[in-house]
């Protein structure tokens, strides 16, 4: 509840505060004059979930328990502390909760007020690390800037700042906390015989010894995070940027190979700037509607155009873009749980399609589904599921992401079902590949999970993998269905355009990227690969056995320029005031890039032909 205290005595608790005593008093007076005191009883709720994005809260009498019950996580601030906007990563604001220990008294300040300060005190900019700004401490880099999109360009190597900082896993506790003060890093990485073994951080040593009184001499490895995520030192540093996004993690090892290269973190992210992609994630959570979410998600198209403008290649492009869906998707699902309440039972929500590929452009429709628990009962828990279902979707509808005209969403009844009718699903559209098994194939064998018990999702997409590898008749089927989508080459090698209503046109999506989606989706499936990207699948079939690394080659150059294509030509339409579309009018692009179109057209029609003679000559 709020009191009216006296300003004051608000102002009296700022100055004392150990950062913004440093201000100017009439700083701190206006600081006061916008902070807002609130006292909590024990065990009551202090701050619920996204009420951080736009505020920081200081604890000034009293304690919290701050944690996120997805994580399974917690931690005991006190007195003093500070949690929320400028000082807690952008991608955990809109999870966390806090709950008071004993009698608590917070005093919370907005967002803007923060940022006011920071442009008058430049220096106080360091103590907010998560707010957005720019080097130099300008606050609030415009989402549209394509500077900041260097991210993409910067290979993580160049971020690493030192050789890795490594300890035995049977050291104690205690020397890898002497390790990490005396070389005043955050993290230490756990290496035997060269081999990565784990990842002690800061906070785990806060939170899972010091907080439970554990002995410090015991292993180090009792407390690390064991097999830890890790990053190649040649991708590109937003592959790190999204890492951390999507598993809330702040430190992540870089490997060379097999070779232990060193460490990037969030701080390293924040300093070498962010992705406009970044800014408008956090965004999202910061809303409380549908409505804002639909406000913020407008600006996709512009964030699509800034990446071309950027350079960007078409497999970065897809992944930042679908990272933006992935987190309008969760958005939606925490404030249906906001306003049903928890799920009756465990559940993932699962992308299809091109969400789940990670292959998105600024206009796409939805291919979703959920999957429940075995133990979900349709007279107890149908009601909850249909609700929530229909809101997450109506509110995907809402954001520009259009039901889809086939149904295949969660919303749908038949595809919102528990894990072992989904077992039958996949089970019947392999052995009895019907047509309308192949055609659904082609969206559920592409699945993601995006929130919920992912432990649902990995079972099923093992199972369904030993069922298609080297299952012969099935794949016949398959590729007959993939055959039906041809690249537009005549008998002369001519481009042949569209008819109809978009006639003279090419259909980049059609004509030329879904037949190597299908082609990839063939080989991954034969192969046993568990990849679901297209361009990730490329990579590790080649060599298989099911096509050879040459053509696989072949296939991700002839992905990667068809889809820089579709990106510029969607690009050119938002700068004109056009809805992004795929179809292609071949005066948009050179006689050289026609000659590269072709080329890549009859690569995919080689590697249909080796396909169709492979399992069998009458598709």
């Amino acid at each position: 509840m709020n009191d009216a205290a006296p300003p004051r005595s608000v102002k009296d608790a700022l100055a004392a505060h150990r950062v913004f005593g440093r201000l100017p008093r009439e700083s701190v007076a206006l600081l006061a004059g916008r902070a807002q005191r609130s006292t909590h009883t024990a065990g009551s709720s202090a701050v619920s979930a996204g009420e951080l994005l736009d505020r920081l809260v200081l604890i000034e009498r009293g304690a919290v328990e701050l944690g996120d019950p997805d994580l399974g996580w917690v931690m005991r601030l006190e007195a003093g502390e500070w949690f929320g906007a400028g000082v807690t990563p952008l991608q955990l604001q809109g999870t966390l909760q806090a709950r008071a220990i004993g009698d608590t008294v917070l005093l919370t300040l907005p967002q803007d007020a923060i940022e006011a300060q920071c442009r008058q005190h430049p220096a106080l900019a360091l103590f907010f690390p998560a707010l957005p700004a720019t080097a130099g401490g300008a606050v609030g880099l415009d989402p549209g800037d394509t500077s900041a999109l260097n991210l993409l360009a910067t290979p993580i190597r160049a971020l690493v700042q030192r050789a890795p900082v490594t300890i035995s896993p049977d050291a104690p506790i205690r020397a890898a906390a002497k390790l990490m003060q005396d070389e005043r890093v955050s993290s230490v990485l756990l290496v035997e015989q060269q081999h990565l073994f784990g990842l002690v951080t800061d906070r785990d040593l806060r939170n899972r010894v010091l907080a439970e009184g554990l002995d410090t001499n015991r292993p180090i490895a009792d407390i690390a995070t064991l097999a830890p995520l890790t990053v190649q030192a040649a991708s590109p540093a937003f592959e790190s940027l999204l890492l951390m996004a999507r598993h809330n993690v702040h430190h992540v090892p870089v490997m060379e190979g097999a070779r232990l290269a060193g460490m990037v973190t969030a701080t390293d992210l924040t300093e070498q700037h962010s992705t406009s992609a970044v800014y408008l994630a956090a965004d999202i959570y910061r809303q409380t509607t549908v409505a804002g979410l639909a406000r913020v998600t407008a600006r996709v198209e512009r964030l699509q155009k800034n990446l071309a403008a950027a350079g960007a290649s078409a497999y970065s492009a897809g992944r930042t873009i679908t990272t933006i869906t992935d987190a309008l998707t969760t958005r939606l699902i925490q404030l249906a749980e906001a306003l049903l309440g928890p799920a009756p039972v465990e559940y993932v929500w699962v992308a299809a399609g091109s969400q789940a590929r990670s292959e998105q452009t600024a206009r796409s429709d939805q291919d979703n589904c959920l999957v429940l628990d075995d133990s979900y009962d349709e007279a107890a828990h149908g009601e909850y599921f249909r609700a929530f279902s229909r809101f997450v979707c109506d509110g995907l509808a809402a954001c520009g992401y259009i039901h889809c005209p086939g149904e295949m969403m969660a919303m749908t009844d038949q595809w919102r079902q528990p894990r072992h009718r989904w077992s039958q699903y996949f089970r019947q559209w392999v052995d009895e590949p019907e047509p309308m098994a192949l055609m659904l194939t082609s969206v559920f064998f592409d699945l993601r999970a995006i929130h919920g018990n992912t432990g649902l999702l990995d079972a099923l997409r093992q199972e369904v993998l030993r069922r298609t590898r080297g299952h012969s008749l099935f794949l016949s089927h398959m590729v007959g269905n993939a055959l039906k989508h041809r690249p537009p080459l005549g008998l002369f090698g001519n481009i042949l355009l569209a008819r109809g209503e978009h006639a003279g046109k090419l259909d980049l999506k059609h004509g030329g990227i879904v037949p190597i989606v299908d082609l990839a989706r063939v080989y991954a499936l034969a192969a046993g690969v568990e990849a679901v990207n297209t361009h990730e699948r490329l990579e590790q079939v080649g060599g298989t056995g099911e096509v050879t690394e040459e053509a696989a080659r072949d296939l991700r150059h002839a992905l990667e320029f068809l889809g820089r294509l579709r990106i510029a030509h969607q690009a050119r339409q938002t700068v004109q005031g056009e809805p992004p579309d795929n179809f292609l009018a071949l005066e948009e692009i050179s006689n050289f890039q026609r000659s590269q179109l072709k080329d890549a057209f009859a690569v995919v029609d080689r590697l249909q032909a080796v396909l169709s003679q492979r399992y069998g000559s009458r598709y």
